[in-house]
């Protein structure tokens, strides 16, 4: 994503996540805690080196940032650029999709102990404040 405006009652612009039915939620709505995901450079370059790629990892944010659980527990808010976003207690797993893109090996090792404190498929997050997102924009603890 170069720009994109992020909304907490709609998520990102043009994203399919409003539309999108959840089995956590009672009526099947959208999960407003998984309205949002991050996902660090560093694992998608370690998966996959060319960043054309990258997008087919199905995450709406890629950003140089430690998002593991012991630096962003479950409740912890980040600030990107004008945007604030809590951090959701719902794992992000990979599943079939990124497995047939990126293979069953970089599924495993996303997946294995390691890689969920680490959060290397990405974090789950709601939108608290929503504004305008662009690449460069500064990633930070609240």
């Amino acid at each position: 994503m170069t720009e994109g405006t992020l909304d907490p009652a709609t998520g990102l612009a043009g994203d399919r996540w409003i539309r999108h039915r959840s089995r956590s939620t009672p009526d099947g709505s959208a999960d407003p805690a998984v309205q949002l995901t991050l996902i660090s450079t560093r694992v998608l370059a370690a998966i996959e080196p060319d960043q054309a790629r990258w997008p087919l990892a199905g995450d709406q944010l890629y950003v140089d940032f430690d998002l593991s659980v012991e630096h962003l527990p479950a409740g912890a808010r980040v600030a990107i650029g004008e945007v604030e976003v809590e951090v959701s207690a719902q794992p992000h797993t990979g599943c079939s999709k990124f497995s047939a893109r990126f293979g069953s090996d970089a599924l495993r090792w996303i997946n294995n102990p390691t890689g969920r404190e680490l959060r290397m498929r990405g974090a789950n997050c709601r939108i608290i404040r929503g504004g305008t997102v662009r690449v460069g924009d500064s990633v930070s603890k609240v």
